[in-house]
């Protein structure tokens, strides 16, 4: 249950009990679409999951959602269409809610109300990070950015499998796939980390966060 749920009364939660339709996804199965309507809210029950847009060149991953998680909010409440896709990256549950009974609870409840402001929040403070990353950092910083963040907030180990793919890197962190590479080789060259497939091992920290702090 989200922060934001457990200030609803008994009868909000029964009434999102029956108003809640619990979907399984596998990775790389979509899970909102982009130019879709809005109908309901997609609640990241368990998993993660890739928000991204379709450019006019690319496409690029705006941010990896770990669950628990509401996601695509900003769509369900500033336009009628989704302005972005939401795919999972491993297999995911998701609880799509009502739009109208999510918007009663906002009107009703302010306890609810300022939970889901709290989130929003964090995710905007969140966003506007990312940019100042990567408009001010070099490639080696970002990737370095990126292998960290996987292992702080999305695994909490420094041994993981990375979730995405080379491109999909490079799209997260703004860089093309042969850079992505390119720094992941060195990486594993310079020992920094160990990578066998997918999996990824961090060796050294300590200058993986000067990499990261210095760009």
């Amino acid at each position: 249950m989200s922060s934001a749920a457990k200030k609803l009364n008994e009868e909000e939660i029964c009434l999102l009990g029956t108003s809640c339709a619990e979907v399984s996804f596998n990775a790389e199965d979509i899970i909102v679409k982009q130019n879709a309507l809005s109908t309901n809210i997609a609640y990241i029950k368990e998993g993660l999951v890739k928000i991204h847009i379709n450019g006019p060149i690319r496409e690029r991953i705006m941010k990896i959602v770990k669950a628990p998680a509401y996601i695509c909010l900003p769509s369900n409440f500033g336009d009628k269409i989704n302005h972005f896709s939401a795919t999972a990256l491993e297999p995911t549950t998701v609880c799509f809610i009502d739009l109208n009974l999510f918007k009663k609870f906002i009107y009703d409840n302010g306890d609810f109300a300022y939970q889901i402001i709290l989130d929003m929040s964090r995710g905007e403070l969140q966003n506007f990070k990312n940019c100042l990353n990567n408009a001010q950092k070099q490639n080696i910083g970002r990737i370095a950015d990126a292998i960290l963040f996987f292992a702080t907030e999305i695994y909490n180990s420094n041994t993981f499998n990375l979730p995405v793919t080379r491109q999909e890197l490079a799209d997260l962190t703004g860089i093309t796939r042969e850079s992505a590479s390119r720094i992941l080789t060195d990486f594993h060259e310079d020992k920094i980390v160990e990578i066998k497939g997918r999996q990824i091992v961090i060796l050294n920290e300590g200058l993986l966060r000067q990499i990261s702090e210095k760009g």
